[in-house]
């Protein structure tokens, strides 16, 4: 069992080579905007789980899959190169539908103002009304 420090600092470690081999050290066309969210390392270190997103289509999220496949020895060799560890964790990848779905929250938010900015007038923000203090079972006598 490794510290919980040692095991954070090395997810950073392995997030930020793994960045950096996508960015400037892959020339695949496949990657396109293809950014690592976060890396969760198993306690034993042998194994860490790279999360990616990808901007774009489902066929372009298909496409950057396939290529991180075909790329994790590279990408492994490449972080092996700066962890100060006997052992290098086995990379695998898996999708990060989060900042798919915030934006797709987001898209609907949107949306749900608007309807309510053509329903309600012009106004920007409804007001709140102030509490009543007989409403809030104050003990006056």
């Amino acid at each position: 069992m490794a510290n919980p420090k040692t095991v954070a600092r090395l997810q950073a470690q392995i997030q930020r080579r793994v960045a950096h081999c996508l960015q400037f050290e892959l020339a695949d066309p496949r990657a396109g905007f293809l950014t690592v969210t976060r890396v969760e390392l198993t306690q034993d270190l042998a194994s860490a789980k790279v999360f990616y997103s990808v901007l774009g289509e489902d066929a372009d999220v298909r496409l950057s899959g396939k290529m991180l496949e075909q790329a994790t020895g590279f990408i492994q060799r490449q972080v092996a190169r700066v962890l100060r560890t006997r052992t290098v964790p086995r990379l695998s990848w898996e999708f990060d539908a989060s900042i798919r779905e915030a934006a797709r929250m987001d898209q609907l938010i949107r949306a749900a103002r608007e309807r309510d900015r053509e329903i309600g007038g012009d106004e920007a923000e409804p007001e709140q009304a102030a509490p009543n203090s007989e409403d809030e079972g104050s003990c006056q006598e």
